[in-house]
C-alpha cells in the first residue's frame, strides 16, 4: 500500500481507501462485509468511509463491529451527515441540530471516540453555511472529529466553506467527489480551487460503478449479481453508462491494460491517482477477492503516453462539463 497526505494538511491516509456505501447493511450479508473490511485490512488499508445514511445507518454499525479490535491509531475513519437518518424535521440538513445530534449517533455505531474526518455529504441551500460551519468547529473542538470535509460540493461552494473555516481555525481538509475516466466534471473547477486552498480529493466510484472494470459487454445483459440488476439503488447510477458507444469504448481498453500489466479495475483505479490533488480512491466489494485485485493499482505510475490513448479512447463518451455537479445535489430540503 502506498500512502498520501490529504491534501496539505498532516493527516496521511492510504491510497487506496474501502467505502461500504451500497453494500454492508443491505446488498451483503455481515459476514461477507467483515469478511472484505479483514481482506481490506490485510492488504494494507487504513482508511475507511461510511456514512450515517448509507443502509439506513446500518453500515456505520457493520463497520464499527466488524473495525472492532483494530488499534485506533492506526485508521483512518470517515463518515458523513446531511441526508434523512429519521423521520423528524430535523433529522436532516446540516441545521446544528441535526450535525450535532448525528455525530453523536456515527461515533456510537462506529464504536468509536473520534472521526478522522467528518464531512458534509452534500451543499445544504436551506441552512446558513455559517451555521454550518460553526456547528462542525464545535464537533471538532469537541474532540469527535479531527478534520472536516465535504462530498460533492462545487467550486464556488468550497471555496465559500474554506473562508469561513479559516476564520473559525477549522481544518477544512476534503473533497469527496464522483471521479472515473468517464466522470471527469471536477477537473474544471473543483480541482484547481481545491489545489490553491490546499484540499484533496477522496474520490468514490473510480471504476464508474463497475462499468470501466469491462464487465458489461456491448448487447449482451447485465451479469447477474451486478450493479446493474440490484433493486436496492445502484442500477440508479450505473444506468446512465450502459449505452453500446460507452461499452464497446471501454473494451478498447483492454490491450492498453494488458500493456501496463494490469486488469481493467487496476487500470481505472491508478487513473484516478494519477491525478496529484487525488489523495485517494475509495473502493468497495461484495467479495474479499474484489479488494485484493483493486488494492494492486496503489503506486502504480502509467506513462504519458498510455494516459493519453486512454483520453482518445474515452474522450467521444466521458463526462466532463463542471455543471453536472449539480446533478448530485439535493432537489429542495432532503
Amino acid at each position: 500500500m502506498e500512502f498520501r497526505h490529504l491534501g496539505r494538511s498532516g493527516l496521511v491516509i492510504s491510497e487506496i481507501a474501502y467505502g461500504n456505501w451500497l453494500t454492508h447493511g443491505s446488498q451483503v450479508e455481515e459476514d461477507a462485509a467483515a469478511a472484505c473490511i479483514r481482506a481490506a485490512l490485510d492488504a494494507g488499508i487504513t482508511t475507511f468511509d461510511t456514512a450515517d445514511v448509507y443502509a439506513e445507518t446500518r453500515a456505520e454499525s457493520v463497520l464499527g463491529r466488524a473495525l472492532k479490535g483494530e488499534r485506533r491509531e492506526g485508521l483512518e475513519i470517515l463518515t458523513k451527515v446531511f441526508w434523512p437518518t429519521g423521520p423528524g424535521r430535523n433529522d436532516r440538513g446540516l441545521g446544528r441540530k441535526h450535525v450535532l445530534e448525528s455525530i453523536d449517533g456515527s461515533l456510537r455505531r462506529l464504536q468509536t471516540d473520534y472521526v478522522d474526518v467528518y464531512q458534509a455529504h452534500r451543499f445544504d441551500p436551506s441552512t446558513p453555511l455559517e451555521e454550518t460551519m460553526e456547528a462542525f468547529a464545535d464537533v471538532v473542538r469537541s474532540g469527535k472529529a479531527l478534520y472536516i470535509g465535504v462530498s460533492e460540493w462545487t467550486a464556488e461552494q468550497i471555496r465559500a466553506g474554506y473562508d469561513l473555516a479559516r476564520e473559525l481555525r477549522l481544518p477544512f481538509v476534503s473533497s469527496q467527489p464522483q471521479y472515473s475516466a468517464l466522470w471527469r466534471v471536477i477537473e474544471g473547477e473543483v480541482v484547481p480551487t481545491c489545489e490553491e486552498l490546499g484540499i484533496g480529493q477522496i474520490v468514490w466510484s473510480p471504476i464508474a460503478q463497475g462499468v470501466l472494470t469491462g464487465k458489461y459487454l456491448p448487447g449482451a445483459e447485465p451479469p447477474a449479481g451486478s450493479r446493474a440488476t440490484d433493486s436496492k439503488g445502484g442500477a440508479n447510477f450505473v444506468a446512465r453508462w450502459l449505452r453500446p458507444d460507452v461499452l464497446e469504448r471501454v473494451q478498447l481498453l483492454r490491450p492498453l491494460a494488458d500493456e501496463a500489466g494490469l486488469s481493467l479495475a487496476q487500470l481505472a483505479v491508478a487513473w484516478v491517482l494519477q491525478n496529484r490533488n487525488v489523495s485517494a480512491a475509495i473502493i468497495g466489494a461484495s467479495r474479499p477477492e474484489q479488494v485484493a485485485e483493486n488494492v494492486k493499482a496503489a503506486g502504480v505510475r502509467l506513462d504519458a503516453g498510455l494516459l493519453k490513448a486512454m483520453d482518445e479512447i474515452l474522450a467521444p463518451v466521458a463526462l466532463t462539463d463542471p455543471a453536472l455537479t449539480a446533478e448530485m445535489a439535493p432537489k429542495g430540503r432532503p
